[in-house]
């Protein structure tokens, strides 16, 4: 029999079906009693389960990142469609399909580190071409960069999220640094690249998005210059010992911890130099921009047009009128 997907659930549907425990919550009400948080997942999208009057010890075998057995009732509560679950239990993998439970990524990984790589062959000055190069050329990193999303709840939250982030970000830049003349164009693209580049170790992602005991003690902002400085002498090597400017090595550096823009939203520094600002805009016009579209295009519920209200977002979005055929 055909399973349900998230996308096809609606208020009031009895659910009795397989899904991946992204996050797993125990949780006390106002009574101390204890009730259960969980996230759910398939490949169309996530929907939120609660579970009241929960026994701890019950749960204490599942885990995030486990195939569960779910049986409850969807309903519609602020706007919003959530799952009541009745029962919860490990799921046994037979007959299942690894990819039902992996969430999509809008664009195949393929032509987007083909572009990337062809960005980062047009840099024009050559010690940071070269360094370029080495990014590309570490085989493991890249299939990470291919594999990692860009983040656990909001924008690129999928495998492969990171590449189709930084890659829509280079776009952005090369087309302002049309516009803009004063724009460093090489410091640009590989701020581009290494801004996000510690989430490849920060994150983990298989097949729960999580963040690593790395990512939560140092921040990919850290990992980034640990592996930028990596990289470094690897460039060296391969320029016969040249040594890269190294006012280009500060301003790349300065990117990558600058990039979120103040001190309050976890940057060590603020944006100090032209390059640096112009990243920290792009990088929040791509992440607000698909935090925005993903929102609108995962609601599952279609009838309204809003989005349930998102604490995160603090707003609710217009969808529009659905367009019936004259």
């Amino acid at each position: 029999m055909a399973r349900t997907f998230v996308k096809d659930l609606a208020d009031g549907d009895n659910v009795n079906e397989v899904f991946l425990l992204a996050d797993k919550q125990l949780r006390a009400n106002r009574n101390a009693d204890t009730y259960l948080l969980a996230t759910l997942r398939d490949k169309t999208g996530v929907i939120s389960g609660l579970m009241w009057n929960v026994v701890e010890s019950r749960l204490d075998h599942i885990s995030a990142g486990d195939l569960v057995k779910v049986k409850g009732k969807v309903q519609l509560y602020q706007g919003g469609l959530q799952m009541i679950i009745n029962y919860i239990d490990v799921a046994g993998e037979g007959g299942l399909d690894p990819e039902d439970f992996n969430l999509q990524p809008q664009a195949n990984v393929e032509p987007l580190l083909n572009r990337l790589t062809e960005l980062l062959q047009s840099i024009k000055c050559e010690k940071l071409r070269t360094l370029g190069g080495c990014f590309l050329s570490d085989r493991a990193l890249v299939d990470s960069l291919c594999a990692a999303p860009a983040g656990i709840k909001a924008h690129h939250a999928y495998q492969g999220g990171l590449i189709e982030h930084v890659v829509s970000m280079a776009e952005v830049a090369d087309r302002l640094c049309d516009h803009y003349p004063a724009l460093n164009r090489d410091l640009m693209l590989l701020g581009v690249l290494l801004h996000d580049l510690g989430k490849v170790r920060e994150l983990s992602w298989d097949p729960a998005l999580a963040y690593t005991d790395e990512g939560q003690l140092l921040g990919h902002m850290n990992i980034a210059v640990e592996i930028l400085n990596e990289k470094i002498m690897m460039a060296r090597a391969e320029l016969g010992g040249q040594e890269i400017d190294q006012e280009d090595v500060l301003r790349l550096k300065h990117m990558i911890l600058s990039h979120h823009g103040t001190l309050e939203f976890g940057s060590p520094r603020v944006p100090m130099t032209p390059e640096a600002i112009v990243l920290h805009y792009i990088d929040n016009i791509d992440a607000k921009l698909h935090e925005f579209v993903r929102t609108i295009e995962d609601d599952l519920n279609k009838d309204s047009p809003w989005t349930p209200y998102s604490p995160r977002m603090e707003r609710k979005l217009f969808k529009g009128y659905s367009k019936k055929p004259s």
